[in-house]
């Protein structure tokens, strides 16, 4: 990542999102790099090798999908996809392709910020062990002790509860998708098993959220999976 200012290419064909983001990359101290296709976003990505990409799935030359499939076979920096509401296989299959993470349309610029940095953040902890004690809110987690408190009191989690906790804590910020966190936990035989997930989830959410059904910790990605939010990332997720 360059010294100062990252550089974030805004791959995208609208002009107003680059109007748009370019004044909050700007402020946000990021340097803005703009392409309006998905070829132009590849070759600026080969010549520029920014430090991020901001890449919209609805490009007029090419499928924004196919964009990130060619670029991941030489660029290994976050990619954001941005995409329309409520395509959840469109966004499990962005994310399968290697995008780091995703924003929906129409987005607020805090939430794409928020995403950009966690990205970022991630990547230059990529080679770094997961930090042994993990905070959100009054939660804190101790992985060596395998140790859940909140406030004051212990946490009592199953085995597979704590498990599920943990696969979650160690990918902070980051949106875990529901195959892999089944396939984890419980093997590849439950793949599938997303209401199995979801019981276990609504388990953890009754002993670690103060309110469950307005979860802080703990955040739905509708169709998608799960996100762990700790205290320095924004409260940004859907709620369940």
């Amino acid at each position: 990542m360059s010294a100062h200012h990252p550089r974030v290419l805004v791959i995208d064909d609208e002009a107003q999102i680059h109007r748009f983001l370019r004044a909050a990359l700007e402020a946000a101290g990021f340097e803005p790099l703009r392409a309006d296709t998905g070829a132009e976003g590849l070759r600026e990505i080969a010549r520029a090798a920014p430090d991020a990409v901001v890449l919209d799935l609805g490009l007029p030359d090419m499928d924004g999908r196919q964009v990130l499939i060619k670029a991941r076979e030489f660029y290994h920096e976050p990619i954001i996809i941005l995409s329309a509401r409520d395509r959840e296989t469109e966004k499990i299959e962005a994310l399968d392709a290697g995008a780091n993470d995703y924003v929906e349309k129409p987005f607020g610029v805090g939430e794409l910020l928020a995403r950009l940095r966690a990205a970022l953040r991630q990547r230059s902890h990529a080679s770094e062990p997961p930090p042994p004690i993990v905070k959100s809110g009054p939660l804190t987690i101790d992985f060596p002790r395998r140790l859940v408190t909140r406030g004051e009191e212990l946490v009592h989690l199953s085995p597979k509860e704590y498990d599920l906790l943990a696969k979650l804590a160690q990918n902070a910020g980051k949106v875990v998708q529901h195959r892999d966190l089944l396939i984890s936990i419980w093997g590849p035989a439950h793949a599938e098993d997303t209401q199995y997930l979801r019981v276990f989830i609504g388990q953890l959410r009754q002993k670690i959220e103060g309110d469950p059904a307005e979860p802080q910790i703990i955040m739905t990605e509708p169709g998608v999976g799960y996100r762990f939010v700790t205290d320095d990332m924004l409260r940004i997720a859907p709620q369940a």
